[in-house]
């Protein structure tokens, strides 16, 4: 954030970071880059594209779905969500404690702080309480924040995502997996 806007009214800073989210979707591309999803010749398959529409947690629990997902954030201009949700899933794993103060202060400086470069979209009182959480960083000083994100991209991102062109036109060219295509041939023969 610029130094000359931390002066305005948080209300203020929070309707602009509104407007920006807005304006970007309206401003989109509409062929964003899904490019990442397509690993040499492995594509999603049809059923895997499908699950997606499931639940959020079978997007974010598929290779392809996380990679179109993020995609789709990239062009809403809204990634650092997703970022940081995954930030705060690998440092909630980290084993040795003694690297738990670097990594937390790192996420804090990257998604959280006031002039964090890729600053998320959270409650002040989220913000004050994650703060107050890194006097004595534990695996879990994050999660207040990283379940405000979560929540955030599963009942606003994860929706625009599944209506948007994009998702419908991967669907549209993914190609049924192996068991799709040799039950009609079973059906047939039967």
């Amino acid at each position: 954030m610029c130094k000359g806007l931390a002066s305005l009214p948080t209300c203020c800073l929070e309707r602009a970071k509104e407007l920006k989210a807005r304006l970007g979707s309206i401003l989109q591309k509409p062929n964003w880059n899904i490019s990442c999803c397509k690993i040499g010749k492995n594509k999603p398959t049809l059923e895997e594209c499908l699950k997606w529409k499931e639940s959020f947690e079978k997007l974010l629990s598929s290779k392809y779905g996380l990679c179109a997902f993020t995609a789709f954030l990239v062009s809403e201009f809204s990634e650092e969500n997703v970022a940081f949700y995954f930030a705060c899933e690998d440092y909630r794993t980290t084993k040795c404690p003694e690297k738990l103060p670097a990594k937390a202060q790192k996420i804090y400086n990257e998604f959280i702080g006031s002039e964090a470069p890729r600053e998320i979209n959270i409650d002040h009182e989220t913000r004050d309480i994650t703060k107050a959480n890194m006097l004595a960083p534990s695996t879990s000083c994050f999660d207040m924040a990283q379940h405000k994100i979560y929540m955030l991209m599963a009942k606003d991102c994860y929706p625009r995502f599944l209506r948007s062109p994009a998702y419908r036109d991967l669907v549209c060219q993914a190609k049924p997996g192996a068991k799709a295509t040799k039950q009609p041939q079973q059906e047939k023969k039967a």
